[in-house]
């Protein structure tokens, strides 16, 4: 029997969701060293005491200044001084932070977060404030720093006027363009942060000291300016997730009491409600066809390239687009806990789960800015005190060393990469749980499945009937149907149904048990009776050489054989067989490609996993095993030194699940338990988004590896052109925010299609 015969083991889901759980406690990361430009998502939630007390409140915040680790730095280390304040969870894809407090009121959160230069808006508990369109700056200040700036240097360097008017030109171009660098330097450093505006403001009041106006000037326009492309360019990968939950409508057509129909908000229908929705119109909710026939465009859930035909009794999805005829559904999610708000939502969450690639940048970053720092200080005072070098020229060489200080290309390098590849993903219906899932994908090289709903379509249809007491001829399917139908097992709902299409009074079950891996048992009419595979018969002792030659025949056949038994010994023979998917094939072809070697681990018998591996070209199969034994055979390929993914249900599997470098699970639209369990939901039941996963993560790895390899180059060749004094302030910038926009611009190519 494939698999097992049984229903969902509590605790499964609990045995495989501890690899999934966020990072919580202060683990900073060297946010405070980091580049403010950069839209690293450090970790989501900050425990500031043992647990929430019983009287405590949430409030949630939108911060629109909020938007890297240096200000979630700057209101972590403010708020946690404050009394009262118990958790803070940071959000910087929405710009929102939600504080867990007792305090009577929000003012005091408020005030403190406005003295770090930060606005905080109250949002609204009841549901998801809608984001605020962004505030336009005025154009004309950078502009006038722009003409400051060129003014400056071209008044110096045709001597036309005297050094004071170049002077005041700089200084009216650096408070135009500057004014915002300089404040949330100021407060970088009231708060001992070493932040890119923090050594920005240094360097060019440095410059304004030394007398080198118009490079200050010069250096501050360029600065902002690639601030904001930086900006612009890093906003496209934060809306690539938000974009998603714009294709939902915000109304639908509901009945009313009356039975007339009226567009509501989405955000107001309550579950049960009867909706229609009309061809070309996209699905407002979660729900289940009640009337009609049509085809959807499940591409923003699915990934699917095709449009699924749906009828009544099927599920549809919020964002997807009604093709052709027209539908009636019922609701069975709200708008903020429908499908697609949840793979948002998950998608949103594992950016806290930092890739290994980008936990190393932190901890490198969080040396490397004040070492270069001490190094800047060292340049500057060492040669002129010991060496007899001229003061001047070596403190402006210490300033060139702060505009390169910051890593800002190598912190940004990791989140904008890994956050472009997990939208990517979302969008072919890959839900990635985690950076370190998405990095860690391309160093798979074996790949254990499980057959049931993976391999084969899940849906298995009995195939044989065959009575082995004739006392029981009459009696038996009713027997087996009534304990099937105690399972959720798609061969035991083989069997059930079977019996449906009869007329068979059903029958009462008491004490019913699942034996995990071998099928079920319970009491009908005070006898006890089993239902299960092969080893179970084995088990029981009651096998015999016929038996034996009658279940080989139909294994044979890549069938799945389940038996009827009392005590005295088998009763009846059913046989259940199970398609394979078109897809698979592929699948598994395009996984051999990739050099990854496939194994199939079912409770199903030998037989019938080897027929089964056959038919779409697996390199193994190993039949009758127990959750147990899935657990061991990925425990011995990985002492063949593989790195091994187990692909299963997110649930039967969870051993095998849990050890396995990467879980996957099958069939995910709309299964909370496999978006929240799984380390990859694949939102349908298409074996062939592994090979995209896998080819996705080596793309990502390798632009993370070019990225750091730019990075660490660009900033090696510039501090040996800086020593030899060849290098100015103005280029300084150029190579620090051209490599910055240069690794951004690299990592978007993920969310090219």
């Amino acid at each position: 029997m494939s698999d097992s015969l049984h229903s969902h083991k509590p605790g499964a889901e609990h045995e495989h969701s501890h690899k999934l759980k966020p990072v919580q406690k202060h683990d900073h990361g060297g946010h405070g060293d980091s580049c403010c430009s950069s839209r690293t998502t450090a970790p989501a939630i900050v425990m500031l005491s043992e647990a929430p007390t019983a009287g405590a409140r949430l409030s949630s915040f939108r911060i629109e200044a909020m938007d890297c680790p240096t200000e979630q730095t700057l209101i972590q280390t403010t708020l946690s001084k404050m009394t009262g304040v118990q958790q803070l969870e940071f959000n910087l894809i929405n710009r929102v932070l939600i504080v867990t407090h007792d305090l009577p009121g929000i003012e005091p959160i408020i005030e403190a977060i406005k003295a770090l230069g930060m606005d905080a808006e109250p949002l609204d508990q009841g549901g998801e404030t809608p984001k605020p369109a962004p505030r336009k700056k005025p154009w004309w200040p950078l502009a006038l720093s722009g003409v400051g700036a060129l003014l400056a240097e071209v008044i110096h360097f045709t001597g036309f006027a005297p050094n004071w008017v170049v002077a005041v030109i700089a200084l009216v171009s650096i408070l135009s363009g500057g004014l915002g660098t300089y404040k949330k330097g100021w407060i970088a450093l009231k708060n001992r942060n070493l932040n890119i505006n923090a050594l920005m403001s240094i360097a060019v009041t440095g410059a304004v000291l030394i007398g080198q106006w118009p490079e200050a000037a010069m250096v501050m326009f360029l600065f902002t300016v690639a601030e904001l492309i930086e900006a612009r360019s890093l906003d496209r990968a934060r809306n690539a997730i938000g974009g998603l939950m714009q294709m939902t409508p915000d109304t639908a057509t509901v009945l009313q009491a009356d039975g007339s129909w009226l567009e509501q908000d989405v955000k107001t229908i309550g579950l049960g409600a009867r909706v229609r929705i009309r061809p070309g119109e996209r699905i407002g909710l979660d729900g289940e066809v009640l009337s009609g026939r049509s085809t959807i465009d499940q591409a923003p859930i699915t990934g699917e390239s095709l449009p699924v035909e749906k009828t009544v009794g099927d599920k549809v999805f919020a964002g997807t687009i009604n093709q052709a005829g027209s539908l009636e559904y019922a609701v069975t999610a709200a708008a903020d806990n429908s499908t697609l708000a949840r793979i948002i939502h998950a998608v949103e969450q594992a950016q806290g789960a930092r890739a290994p690639t980008q936990r190393f940048v932190d901890s490198f970053s969080k040396i490397y800015t004040p070492a270069v720092f001490v190094l800047a200080l060292a340049v500057a005072v060492i040669p002129p005190l010991f060496m007899g070098a001229l003061w001047f020229d070596w403190i402006y060489r210490a300033l060139v060393l702060l505009v390169v200080a910051c890593p800002c290309a190598l912190v940004i390098s990791t989140p904008v990469t890994i956050v472009s590849g997990l939208a990517a993903a979302a969008r072919k219906g890959i839900l990635v749980k985690g950076g370190v899932y998405l990095e860690g994908g391309y160093k798979l090289d074996a790949l254990a499945l499980d057959k049931t709903g993976t391999i084969t379509h899940g849906k298995p249809v009995q195939t044989d009937y065959l009575s082995l007491d004739p006392t029981v001829d009459e009696s038996a399917p009713a027997i087996a149907a009534a304990l099937a139908g105690r399972s959720d097992h798609p061969v035991s709902l083989a069997i059930a149904k079977a019996a449906v299409d009869k007329p068979i009074a059903p029958l009462i079950v008491d004490n019913f048990e699942a034996l995990g891996g071998r099928g079920v048992r319970g009491e009908i009419d005070g006898q006890l009776y089993h239902l299960g595979n092969h080893r179970l018969v084995e088990d029981l002792g009651l096998c015999s050489p016929a038996l034996e030659e009658k279940l080989f025949a139909l294994e044979k056949q890549g069938k799945s054989v389940v038996l009827l038994l009392d005590s005295s010994g088998p009763l009846a023979l059913f046989a259940v067989a199970d398609t394979v998917k078109e897809s698979s094939r592929e699948a598994i072809r395009q996984l051999h490609d990739l050099g990854i070697k496939t194994l199939m681990l079912t409770g199903d018998n030998v037989h019938t996993a080897q027929a089964i591996a056959g038919q779409v070209g697996i390199d193994e199969a190993r039949g009758d095993l127990l959750p147990g034994d899935k657990l061991q055979a990925i425990e011995s390929l990985y002492a063949q030194g593989r790195r091994v993914g187990m692909v299963g249900d997110g649930i039967n599997d969870a051993p095998a699940l849990a050890r396995s470098e990467i879980g996957f699970a099958m069939a995910a639209a709309g299964t909370d338990t496999a978006i929240e369990t799984a380390d990859v939901a694949l939102m349908d039941d298409d074996l062939r988004k592994i090979p995209a996963f896998i080819r996705l993560s080596r793309q990502t790895s390798s632009i993370l590896k070019q990225n750091i390899a730019l990075a660490l180059v660009i900033k090696a060749i510039f501090l040996g052109v800086t020593f030899a004094g060849v290098a100015t302030m103005w280029m300084a910038v150029f190579a620090d925010m051209g490599v910055s926009l240069l690794v951004v611009f690299n990592g978007l190519r993920l969310l090219r299609k």
